[in-house]
């Protein structure tokens, strides 16, 4: 039985649900990088890069070719690129509106007697 679409993107959420995944993607977003230049971009360690990439690699976010001995990585596609834009956009939404929130409760604020 196929798995219903609501399961499959809430696996896929899940997926991004990491610091350094999500950091990956960033970097991504313009364009393929050398392998080599992530950890000092993420301060992580190499194993726990490593890790990291592994799960975007077989969640097919990422792709990874081999260029002599250097392996780069970049997103699957153009979707994948503009994933990071979007969150931002979404996030400023909900952080202002957070915001809004707290500039009217300061407003309504009655003083202490």
């Amino acid at each position: 039985m196929p798995v219903p679409l609501y399961q499959a993107k809430a696996e896929f959420f899940r997926m991004l649900g990491h610091p350094v995944r999500i950091r990956v993607l960033e970097l991504l977003q313009d364009g393929p990088m050398p392998v080599r230049d992530l950890p000092a971009a993420i301060e992580v360690e190499p194993s726990a890069l490593s890790q990291q990439l592994a799960v975007l690699r077989r969640s097919g976010i990422v792709t990874s070719v081999r260029d002599g001995a250097t392996v780069v990585y970049g997103p699957a596609g153009g979707a994948v690129a503009r994933l990071m834009p979007a969150a931002r956009r979404i996030l400023t939404e909900v952080l202002a509106g957070q915001s809004e929130l707290l500039e009217e409760l300061r407003e309504s604020e009655v003083p202490a007697s």
